[in-house]
């Protein structure tokens, strides 16, 4: 990651990280008994154990490459190494799944995509109409600060195709018509009003529990709030 990476990010917090990064590795070490190391450019492969406790951890040495978007990614190398360990946690939480007929890049748990522009994985051409944003666009990164340039970029895209005639054209173009196919295909859906009154009802939920907001984690009861 260098100073160029750096400056042509749209996300600042990413020069924080590094700012912040680079403070911690200044400090000399204690001598206190615990510490803590940072590993970059590795990515673990297989958990080890015996009698039911893990006690070692194979990771493969990662490069990295820059993909069309001009983004970062990691690839992983032929070289291994192996890491004693008596404890494992998983701190991604996230992987994501394949849609019906929509292409998915089984390995990095992404679908494959230039510029947002969903891309067929044989021929690496995009295919028409299809559009992605977010961690299933680009993995589980950054913070929620980063999908608002993630997705500038996914409907920069979309506008360029349609000034260029490259989306279909339906027969009935207009807002109204829009509606009522999502409608027929999900009529429980949430609209940008819906996600206001959903906010002002969390404010009021936290403030009677003392917390700052309480949040609809069910879709089911979330729906039901809405009346849907």
């Amino acid at each position: 990651l260098s100073q160029e990476d750096l400056a042509k990010s749209p996300d600042r917090a990413i020069q924080t990280n590094v700012e912040i990064l680079q403070e911690y590795a200044q400090h000399a070490w204690t001598g206190k008994s615990r510490k803590m190391i940072f590993r970059f450019l590795v990515s673990p492969v297989e958990l080890r154990g015996e009698n039911g406790h893990v006690t070692c951890m194979k990771m493969v040495k990662n490069t990295l490459s820059r993909t069309d978007a001009g983004t970062l990614r990691p690839n992983a190398t032929e070289e291994y190494e192996e890491l004693p360990v008596g404890l494992v946690f998983r701190s991604i939480g996230y992987r994501g799944v394949p849609l019906p007929e929509v292409p998915f890049h089984e390995r990095w748990g992404v679908i494959p995509n230039q510029l947002g522009r969903v891309t067929d994985p044989q021929t690496n051409a995009p295919v028409m109409g299809l559009y992605t944003a977010g961690w299933i666009k680009r993995g589980p990164s950054g913070v929620i600060g980063t999908n608002k340039p993630d997705a500038v970029e996914t409907v920069d895209s979309m506008l360029a195709d349609m000034n260029a005639g490259g989306l279909f054209t339906p027969s009935k173009p207009g807002v109204e018509e829009a509606q009522a196919l999502v409608a027929s295909r999900q009529p429980r859906y949430v609209t940008y009003p819906d996600w206001l009154k959903l906010d002002q009802m969390e404010l009021e939920r936290g403030q009677a529990a003392g917390r700052p907001r309480l949040k609809f984690t069910d879709v089911e009861e979330m729906l039901q709030a809405l009346g849907k």
